[in-house]
């Protein structure tokens, strides 16, 4: 899991380097069309169907992970990529309190401390760490940790119908890239890549997919409770990258509401 959490950090300094000559909207589309074309090509040497039974639930989790991923980019592009992945990874707090609202699960004093935690961090890290422009960035930021979990939510009941995680991802990568594509010609936005722009582009596809696959592998042949727990390492490694590559500087209250936030991830995801 920290493989996988290096790599989704190695891809969110791509994204802040690709944002200087493409928007949100087109680096989500050739991030996933990477991942679609990948997929599908190892699916095809295969043999493996694309096809599933469960189609409507697979539609309904790529329309809230492609949502998530537009307003986890857009919040990049304005905010510090720190500052953004925290309130990425607020998914976890959300998905907590979905679990309760939508399936029924109890509200433990646990969780209630979890929820408690991860408001009080998330609304200390929006004060200190952002300015008076960039409060809708802010806010898309932490809609992108609410569509995640409604992801997520759909992700565990195609588990229960026992989806394969691979076909899972393909949809996923297969509904983006269709709904950036009608979107960028849509709104006539669509740019091919320059000479610059390829290789921060290519970095992305290349650090999403290999971060996929060890985050994969982590869930699926270790212990699910430390591979969500170092996934949080993600947010270490992309403090390190703002710093090192672009100069971010977090002042103490930040760091404190990215730890309350953190800390808050973990207790929820031990519920």
């Amino acid at each position: 899991m920290l493989v996988a959490a290096f790599f989704f950090a190695l891809m969110a300094s791509c994204v802040k380097l690709g944002a200087v000559h493409h928007g949100a909207v087109e680096l989500v589309f050739w991030r996933t069309l990477f991942g679609m074309v990948s997929l599908g090509a190892v699916a095809g040497v295969r043999r493996q169907s694309l096809l599933t039974p469960n189609w409507w639930v697979q539609v309904k989790r790529g329309l809230f992970g492609y949502v998530s991923l537009v307003c986890y980019f857009s919040a990049m592009t304005e905010l510090s990529i720190s500052t953004a992945v925290t309130l990425n990874y607020s998914s976890s707090i959300f998905l907590a309190l979905l679990s309760v609202l939508m399936l029924g699960e109890r509200l433990t004093p646990k969780l209630l401390l979890s929820l408690g935690l991860g408001l009080v961090g998330v609304a200390l890290l929006l004060r200190p760490s952002i300015g008076a422009g960039q409060w809708q960035s802010g806010m898309i930021g932490l809609g992108s940790g609410l569509m995640a979990a409604f992801a997520y939510l759909h992700v565990r009941e195609l588990g229960q119908l026992g989806e394969p995680d691979w076909r899972t991802v393909f949809w996923f990568t297969g509904l983006s890239t269709v709904c950036g594509g009608v979107w960028l010609l849509l709104s006539g936005g669509f740019r091919l890549p320059t000479a610059e722009s390829v290789w921060p582009l290519l970095g992305m596809g290349i650090t999403a997919t290999l971060a996929q696959l060890a985050m994969t592998r982590a869930y699926s042949q270790g212990d699910k409770l430390v591979a969500s727990a170092l996934a949080y390492c993600t947010v270490a490694f992309t403090a390190l990258a703002g710093a090192l590559l672009f100069g971010d500087r977090l002042d103490l209250p930040a760091v404190a509401a990215i730890v309350l936030i953190v800390v808050s991830g973990l207790i929820a995801a031990r519920r």
